[in-house]
């Protein structure tokens, strides 16, 4: 998929997540093998055009993204209720801790308190450990760049 820093400079990214600015949740939808979607309420923040999002490590989306870095996004509520358009991403496991530090700064910035309290639960349940971390980019691509 590329270097996270080096797609994170990309103005057209920036702009294209402008409609999730405000929102406190998305619908992440990942694709089966098949390509029947499977759509999930998640936390995110954005940092520099990717938007950073975490899942245990062990769930479904995480799976499929193994398959697949096809996915999408839209703003919604906390029951997953879609409130925009979708727009076309592709998304990856982040494995460097900076990356890892990097999206848990963004999501801590966003959420405060919440991701705090999330963290400490998360902390005394042994998840902690087997959390992942996700970064979601868009599929604009700019001129002077190549493809992902």
């Amino acid at each position: 998929m590329g270097n996270i820093a080096e797609r994170a400079q990309n103005p057209a990214a920036t702009g294209y997540f402008a409609p999730l600015r405000d929102e406190r949740f998305i619908n992440f939808a990942t694709f089966k093998r098949n390509g029947d979607a499977v759509e999930t309420p998640v936390w995110f923040a954005e940092h520099l055009g990717t938007l950073y999002l975490f899942s245990a490590g062990n769930a479904g989306k995480v799976k499929r993204l193994r398959n697949s870095p096809r996915s999408r996004v839209a703003a919604c509520n906390a029951r997953g209720k879609l409130r925009g358009s979708w727009l076309a991403t592709t998304a990856s496991i982040l494995n460097e801790e900076q990356d890892k530090r990097t999206a848990h700064t963004a999501l801590l910035n966003k959420y405060g308190w919440q991701m705090r309290l999330g963290d400490w639960l998360a902390q005394l349940s042994g998840r902690a450990e087997r959390r992942a971390y996700l970064a979601v980019v868009s599929t604009v691509v700019r001129p002077d760049r190549p493809a992902p």
